[in-house]
């Protein structure tokens, strides 16, 4: 059993928050980088299982997913299924420094180049807008708020958008965490999918105001 993670009082200052976040991102992404690929991609495929059922995807015409990195479960093989189903897929990209992300056009073996942090983008710019993204998590916490690498880019293109994407959370379920402290720019997923559960959001804790609590 990983050992738990301590968390700082409801009351603490943002500045301390902030260094907590950080050492936790740390801590769960070296838990899953140090499982072994066959293990990653076994509890990817169920956390994936789960997820369709759960989920309709061909509800939704285009379905946004990020390219697997740093352990990530990697959903390929359910974008393949919705590109059979008829739907469309994009990708996440960073087009600019603090904004929204967009979503280009994504299919096998179309030609690519890299972006931001080395992750694979399309060669071609071709903007969508999607109806449903899956989100891929570093914790997570009950009420369905997702603790990312730090950026908020998902958080600004969430916020953005309109009408909202149906958001899905993907990750491990020994990543979830009682609470990240939830900001005011902090949105939460619709619904959380690990390989052992699915869950909708349900509960839910203070949203805490950084601008006021700055010490």
């Amino acid at each position: 059993m990983p050992t738990p993670i301590e968390s700082p009082p409801l009351t603490a200052p943002w500045t301390e928050i902030q260094r907590w976040r950080k050492r936790v991102r740390e801590e769960l992404i070296q838990r899953r980088t140090a499982l072994s690929a066959d293990t990653r991609r076994s509890l990817g495929k169920r956390a994936c299982a789960r997820m369709v059922e759960a989920v309709d995807l061909r509800a939704f015409e285009v379905l946004g997913f990020c390219w697997p990195i740093r352990g990530e479960f990697d959903v390929t093989d359910v974008a393949k299924q919705h590109l059979a189903w008829g739907g469309q897929i994009a990708l996440p990209v960073v087009v600019a420094k603090s904004s929204a992300l967009e979503f280009w056009r994504w299919y096998p073996g179309m030609p690519m180049r890299t972006g931001i942090w080395n992750i694979p983008i399309p060669r071609v710019r071709e903007v969508l807008t999607p109806n449903a993204v899956i989100a891929p998590l570093v914790g997570f916490d009950e009420s369905g708020f997702r603790l990312g690498y730090g950026g908020g880019y998902f958080d600004r293109t969430l916020a953005a958008a309109s009408p909202r994407p149906f958001a899905i959370g993907l990750g491990y379920a020994d990543s979830a965490l009682p609470t990240i402290y939830p900001q005011v720019h902090d949105i939460p997923m619709n619904l959380i999918v690990t390989e052992a559960e699915v869950s909708p959001r349900t509960v839910t804790h203070p949203v805490l105001n950084a601008t006021a609590r700055k010490a």
